[in-house]
């Protein structure tokens, strides 16, 4: 998924209540495929689109179950308040920057329009979620076009890149590069067995843990330490995907768990960030007037908030470890977490060293 560099969770430092997927990917979820376009251009344009499709044929007509979840609405979210509605999510969900949610929902009501028979009259609900990565892009360029968004669907494919790609180029995780990352768990009910996945599009502030670890004090970058002197926001887009039979109302609890990943991770959700989560199952058992739909039961969500917690706190670490150091707007640099090292350290303090 990126190339030669090996992704977080093959270093070990992490434990899984649950498997992980195959490919330890939002893709794991049957169907769900992941596209990025990716714009570095001159000194200042560091941004991109990425675009994450639940894989439903005709999905304005076979829409799927689907809902939001918001941590700290300090952001732009289009689409939130139908969702919140109907508990359907109709169309692919595109992540890109601040200023570039207008043409992202333009680009994906084209490649809806292209894909799918619409009447005159029907509006699909695009859902484009954004981060501000105006420290490395220039946001005020108007730099992602309608054509990026057709781009990015073109590139979809289970097997995606992530780190500096797609919405994450410019974007940051803590004090350092972040990016796109991604994460899965497999859980068993009985004899049939559910996937979870998560996608994450960092761009947050707060002090690095990593396994209990206070890897931001340790290195001397702890956003904490700044407050009073730096504003710290900046967002982060999360996508959960499941083949789980679930109603809108039981995505929401599952989604609203992924923020207690975060807080895993060392954020505190500050003031000035967006974070969101949206989540949808790719069983149309959850849609309301379907016929003979069997959901399960809420007696078994705590699996499901369980591994929505731990791919969530992954996929940010996995975006982490997949960056690298990224020069742009005014000459301002994001530098890679230091891997070797923070690896090395996570083992000596385990040691007592």
């Amino acid at each position: 998924m990126n190339d030669n560099k090996k992704r977080f969770y093959e270093y070990g430092l992490i434990g899984a209540s649950f498997p992980r997927g195959a490919r330890n990917s939002i893709s794991d979820v049957q169907g769900v495929r992941v596209g990025h376009a990716t714009k570095i251009e001159g000194e200042d344009v560091r941004t991109g689109v990425t675009v994450v499709d639940p894989g439903t044929k005709d999905l304005f007509k076979n829409k799927v179950p689907g809902a939001i979840a918001v941590g700290n609405g300090y952001g732009k979210l289009t689409g939130i308040t139908q969702v919140e509605e109907l508990g359907t999510i109709e169309a692919p969900i595109a992540l890109t920057s601040t200023l570039a949610v207008g043409a992202a929902l333009q680009g994906m009501i084209a490649v809806v329009s292209a894909h799918e028979t619409l009447g005159p009259i029907d509006g699909p609900n695009v859902i484009v979620g954004e981060i501000n990565d105006g420290f490395l892009n220039d946001i005020h360029a108007n730099s992602v076009t309608k054509e990026d968004v057709k781009r990015a669907y073109e590139n979809l494919s289970e097997d995606f890149l992530i780190g500096n790609v797609g919405g994450g180029t410019g974007s940051r995780a803590f004090s350092w590069k972040g990016g796109i990352g991604t994460s899965s768990r497999v859980i068993a009910i009985e004899s049939k067995k559910y996937t979870l996945g998560v996608l994450v599009q960092t761009n947050f502030g707060g002090s690095l843990s990593i396994a209990g670890v206070p890897l931001g004090k340790i290195l001397g970058k702890s956003d904490f330490d700044e407050f009073l002197k730096e504003n710290h926001g900046g967002s982060c887009m999360i996508v959960l995907a499941t083949d789980a039979p679930f109603s809108a109302r039981q995505l929401k609890r599952i989604a609203s768990r992924t923020f207690l990943g975060l807080a895993r991770t060392g954020s505190v959700i500050s003031p000035t960030s967006g974070d969101y989560a949206i989540a949808f199952s790719t069983d149309r058992a959850g849609v309301e007037g379907e016929e003979g739909n069997v959901l399960l039961q809420d007696s078994i969500l705590y699996r499901f908030f369980l591994a929505a917690v731990e791919a969530t706190e992954e996929a940010v670490f996995d975006a982490l470890f997949a960056a690298e150091t990224l020069r742009g707007r005014d000459g301002n640099v994001r530098e890679a977490i230091p891997v070797e090292r923070v690896v090395e350290i996570i083992k000596n303090y385990r040691h007592g060293a």
